[in-house]
């Protein structure tokens, strides 16, 4: 899950957007690992380097996860640090000739991207956005909603069964939960909604999804391109 290219292949590829996968180091419930978001961002971003010229970065692994301090193996930096180590690594790139950025975000939790990418005045892009999800949960028949499936539910078991199913463990087939709403994760975190950590139904889930997941993602990437 880390770039191999030499400077020689990134010298070659030319580049001017680059990707960065920015990921998690959380709980995803008993059988997902703590670097599911990571892994999510890493696989989608290693698909769309594979299909469009753009400089593939390596994954930002921690990041704003303070709504699941409640669980052993979470950590999380603030807000103000990843807004830093972002824009460092955008005036890194710049100087090296890539004057865009695209943040290939895996973590619903990271809400300060967004204005990263609005404070940037069109040199950097978040994907993928809601719309994209929206459209690739369709495509490949996600049955739970996105606010029902919200964290180690269909979707992002679906993803790693298909790309990496030797990270996951047992258990995914009988730890369904429904939550309800969840007024005040913001302020409470996850923990007053979920004893497991889970947050939807993973007895869904099937490498077929995560495959069919994948493929409209990348697809959708290609209007991200004509942004610059």
């Amino acid at each position: 899950m880390l770039p191999r290219d030499t400077t020689a292949d990134a010298r070659d590829r030319r580049a001017t957007v680059a990707v960065l996968p920015v990921g998690s180091f959380e709980q995803h419930g008993p059988y997902l690992p703590l670097t599911t978001d990571t892994v999510i961002a890493c696989t989608i971003a290693e698909s769309i380097a594979a299909a469009y010229p753009v400089q593939l970065l390596p994954p930002i692994t921690i990041s704003c996860s303070q709504e699941h301090a409640a669980w052993p193996g979470t950590v999380s930096i603030s807000a103000k640090t990843l807004i830093a180590v972002i824009e460092d690594i955008a005036a890194s790139l710049r100087l090296s000739g890539v004057g865009n950025l695209v943040l290939v975000n895996g973590h619903g939790g990271n809400y300060v991207l967004r204005n990263i990418v609005q404070e940037s005045r069109g040199a950097m892009a978040l994907f993928p956005g809601t719309h994209d999800w929206d459209t690739a949960r369709t495509a490949a028949g996600i049955e739970t909603s996105s606010y029902a499936d919200m964290h180690a539910g269909e979707l992002e078991t679906s993803i790693l069964l298909h790309a990496h199913p030797e990270l996951l463990r047992p258990g995914f087939e009988t730890s369904d939960h429904d939550s309800g709403p969840r007024p005040h994760m913001l302020t409470h975190g996850l923990a007053p909604y979920t004893a497991s950590g889970v947050v939807g139904r993973p007895s869904l889930a099937s490498a077929r999804k995560g495959e069919d997941l994948l493929g409209a993602l990348t697809s959708a990437f290609e209007d991200y391109l004509g942004l610059f």
